[in-house]
């Protein structure tokens, strides 16, 4: 099942949970306490992937005053910490309840076995599969495509780099798409790729020092655009871009527009885009409409789940970019491009 998500400017940063008072529906049809938004490592105001899903959590609050609460991660936390945040959410009636992150598969699971009456949400997982719960996944591939043409269009020196928060299959997913894209362009095109971490615990998707130091040796291999999808650790990645005046690509939310990036945004070419934002307000929606979404929710080029920023007017001004990542997004669309996932 795909469905179209609206476009929204990841927003917000700060790291306590908010929770509002307000309990039903305008016209009495919805009678839960609120959503509840579980974050994943790197928490709120990462500018990334955490920031997406608080973009759409406000919207959907502010838009159906139902109210709602966010919780952060801790530091070293267990599957049983998931579990026991993601019950606790549950005891006082949120619904629905979103576990940012694949990290949340095995508490969602577990907790929407006990909770049938409620919907659950899980972001970047399609294997919980259950009655009540939303699988919400997207073609970041796709995305990524975008990039890696962007990228290749961009160099000066044909030499590009890749830097993934932790070496698993969903950030695989990031790097296929980007040497695809790069290579479609510049067949013989030199790509540096580098994982931060094996495991998220070790903090890969949030430590912005780890990025930094990673982009500081493929801008001194040769690299001159650098492409992060990393978390927090992107703003690491992102600083080193602009100290050394090269191009950075942002992930997940338009890092052109974050606050926190604004003193490097002149060097973010673009973002590749991944509506998580889109898919928690679009959650919410169902379950305060009454027709709750469950089973595979997948967001691709075609239904705006994942795309290309470009607020950058310095990237506008590169018509020949432009031109190429506008014509690539056409042909993975229609169907004269399938992008790799490996």
């Amino acid at each position: 099942m795909t469905v179209a998500v609206i476009a929204l400017a990841a927003a917000g940063c700060g790291k306590s949970s908010t929770e509002s008072s307000t309990s039903s529906s305008k016209d009495g049809k919805y009678s839960g306490k609120g959503i509840g938004l579980a974050y994943d490592i790197g928490g709120k105001g990462d500018q990334s992937f955490n920031d997406a899903a608080f973009a759409g959590f406000q919207k959907a609050e502010g838009e159906f005053k139902i109210g709602g609460r966010d919780i952060e991660p801790s530091d070293n936390e267990t599957a049983a910490d998931k579990v026991q945040r993601l019950e606790q959410l549950a005891k006082a009636g949120y619904n629905p309840i979103i576990g940012v992150g694949f990290v949340y598969a095995p508490a969602v699971k577990t907790v929407a076995a006990k909770y049938p009456k409620l919907t659950f949400g899980i972001i970047d997982d399609d294997g919980v599969k259950a009655k009540n719960v939303a699988d919400m996944v997207f073609h970041e591939e796709q995305s990524s495509y975008l990039a890696g043409v962007a990228a290749a269009k961009a160099t000066k020196k044909n030499h590009v780099g890749f830097i993934g928060g932790v070496d698993i299959p969903l950030i695989h997913k990031f790097q296929a798409g980007f040497v695809q894209g790069a290579k479609s362009v510049h067949p013989k095109i030199k790509i540096e790729s580098q994982y931060l971490t094996q495991t998220p615990q070790e903090g890969g998707f949030s430590s912005p020092d780890k990025g930094k130091v990673a982009a500081n040796g493929q801008i001194d291999a040769g690299a001159d655009v650098i492409y992060a999808a990393a978390g927090l650790s992107g703003q690491g990645v992102i600083e080193s871009a602009a100290t050394h005046k090269v191009w950075a690509i942002g992930v997940d939310s338009d890092q052109y527009k974050q606050a926190a990036l604004a003193k490097y945004k002149d060097y973010i070419l673009g973002s590749a885009l991944k509506n998580v934002g889109g898919a928690v307000y679009e959650l919410s929606k169902s379950v305060y409409e009454g027709k709750p979404l469950s089973g595979e929710v997948r967001g691709d080029l075609k239904s705006g789940g994942v795309g290309f920023a470009d607020s950058n007017p310095k990237y506008k001004a590169l018509t020949d970019v432009v031109s190429a990542v506008d014509k690539a997004k056409q042909d993975i669309i229609s169907g004269k491009v399938t992008v790799n996932t490996k």
